[in-house]
């Protein structure tokens, strides 16, 4: 009887290493593979290449905002999640280069699968190869916003700024992008589903 007890503990100790335990839950480092979306095949993530940091999980996390608030914290390159009881879903995220950083508080005023990119005036004039997209680059694995977008908005209108996936995963946990926050695209997948629109979303 002593060794079949012994057999579970060990047994259920392995089960929570492979979970990942963190700071007040569970890792999904095993949620990064491949997957189809929409027709869409999102390829795997080499995710043992970003920092464990960035990876997805659940964290202890102390805040009077309500469930369903977004939080961005820009300089530790974190987005949270609000869940209540003192927790957060937790992901990492790329955000805006020198001279491309914001903050303040948005709301979702609309959410997006695949959404169309168009480029600002003021990119085009930067970066001259994107005229051609003017009109409005179509959804799929190559465009810029990713598998999907969130798009913030505040008491003057549409802000310019969103919440979207990435291609580009190795820039998660960087500040590349002209504004906008970066996501893994099987992060943004996991947030779209979660995140309501009308969620106030809070960037600092």
């Amino acid at each position: 009887m002593r060794l079949k007890t012994l057999f579970i503990v060990a047994a259920l100790g392995a089960a929570t290493a492979l979970a990942g335990c963190s700071t007040g839950g569970t890792i999904f480092t095993s949620e990064y593979g491949a997957k189809k979306d929409s027709g869409y095949q999102l390829p795997q993530i080499p995710i043992n290449k970003v920092p464990r940091q960035y990876h997805r999980q659940i964290v202890k996390y102390d805040t009077s905002e309500k469930p369903g608030t977004i939080i961005v914290d820009t300089s530790d390159k974190f987005l949270y999640f609000v869940m209540g009881d003192g927790k957060a879903m937790r992901y990492g995220i790329g955000v805006g280069r020198e001279g491309f950083e914001w903050n303040g508080t948005a709301r979702i005023a609309m959410k997006r699968e695949w959404p169309t990119w168009t480029p600002p005036a003021a990119m085009i004039g930067r970066q001259p190869e994107l005229a051609k997209w003017r009109g409005g680059q179509p959804g799929g694995l190559s465009n810029p916003l990713g598998a999907r977008a969130l798009y913030l908005f505040n008491k003057g209108g549409d802000t310019g700024y969103r919440l979207h996936g990435t291609p580009e995963w190795n820039s998660i946990g960087k500040a590349m992008s002209s504004g906008c926050i970066r996501m893994i695209n099987q992060d943004v997948i996991d947030l779209y589903e979660r995140a309501d629109v009308g969620a106030k979303v809070i960037v600092k």
